[in-house]
């Protein structure tokens, strides 16, 4: 008894619907409909074709479906394609973009789903397809398009990150030019002035200079760092030394740290006024470190990297989560870092109160 159900649901599903049905709803569709004989005469078009293409039934019916392409070249691609293995399998065609032209002349650009048709015996008699305007989506494609294009614009000429990065290019530029200029002065000067020494201008060579008189050392206090403690975070060695060697002169205590997970064990142990991380490491990156950093109270941190982009995003992310002070390039500026330690660590105001 169960089962009868079924049986006649299957037999409602398998049923054939009479052919005056496809006939209805192939006339009231608003795609292209046409279809031609083995000849390529056009044998049937229904109202989508009369609106789309502006041709009436009585102008298409005994034509060459060749007229409704730019060429006939064209026209025996739409053919070949359909018998071929590559849009749907031979005998059909699904979504294969052509062209067709209106009666005024346009050119609207076409999907085309299709079959050719056969008799009992296997012959060809003709085909039917299916042809969809899509001259809206690929409107609609090209505004996205353009819409996109648009955003990344609109990012490019915004975007803070790129104008700091410029400014600190800019920068760079003035104070090796500044170096250069001091370079031939006393190239001058030694040419006037027989007193003469030596100065390390590279890494372990001494080279002929002027003399001068010994310069006066800036002390912490006069700097307004004396006391400030600071984890430099770089993994690189030559880096984390060189910025220690420059605090300690300022007064700071310095403390050093190769990697992100070194320097949150650092500060398990102890407590800093500052932390100045690399951008770019192997555990834990610039925005990995500010983060947990941030999450544990309100430690100051500077961000630095040697470069002129930021690849990763780890500042923009990172400015977006409220971090203040990036320094591009290394080696760093040594006036502009300790102008930013002084205002990150409250320094800067107060020396101004004093």
């Amino acid at each position: 008894m169960a089962s009868q159900p079924l049986a006649k649901k299957s037999a409602v599903r398998l049923a054939r619907l009479p052919g005056a049905y496809f006939e209805r709803l192939v006339e009231s569709s608003p795609d292209i409909v046409i279809a031609v004989d083995r000849s390529g005469t056009i044998i049937y078009s229904n109202d989508g074709a009369e609106k789309g293409l502006g041709y009436t039934a009585a102008e298409m019916l005994g034509e060459s479906v060749e007229r409704l392409y730019p060429s006939i070249q064209e026209a025996h691609r739409v053919m070949v394609m359909m018998r071929s293995d590559d849009f749907g399998g031979p005998g059909k065609v699904k979504n294969f973009e052509t062209t067709f032209v209106t009666r005024w002349g346009e050119q609207m650009p076409v999907a085309i789903s299709g079959s050719v048709l056969y008799d009992e015996n296997g012959l060809e008699i003709g085909s039917i397809g299916f042809a969809k305007d899509i001259r809206e989506i690929r409107q609609h494609d090209r505004l996205a398009t353009l819409g996109e294009v648009a955003v990344a614009l609109c990012h490019e000429i915004n975007s803070d990150e790129e104008a700091v990065v410029e400014e600190e290019r800019v920068e760079t530029v003035r104070r090796e030019v500044l170096k250069i200029q001091e370079i031939v002065n006393r190239l001058v000067e030694m040419s006037r002035d027989g007193r003469y020494g030596t100065r390390e201008y590279l890494t372990g060579q001494q080279m002929t200079d002027v003399q001068r008189a010994a310069p006066v050392p800036v002390h912490g206090g006069r700097s307004g760092l004396q006391g400030v403690r600071v984890l430099v975070v770089d993994d690189d060695l030559g880096v984390c030394r060189s910025l220690r060697d420059l605090l300690i002169a300022e007064g700071c205590e310095v403390l050093v740290a190769t990697d992100g997970l070194r320097a949150l064990e650092v500060l398990n142990r102890t407590s800093v006024d500052i932390v100045i991380s690399d951008v770019v490491m192997p555990d834990l990156d610039g925005y990995d470190l500010f983060m947990e950093i941030r999450r544990r109270g309100t430690t100051p941190v500077i961000l630095m990297t040697g470069y002129y982009y930021d690849r990763d995003h780890v500042i923009k992310r990172s400015r977006l989560e409220g971090l203040e002070s990036v320094i591009f390039k290394k080696p760093i500026d040594p006036a502009r870092l300790k102008a930013m330690i002084r205002t990150l660590t409250g320094r800067a105001a107060a020396a101004a109160q004093a």
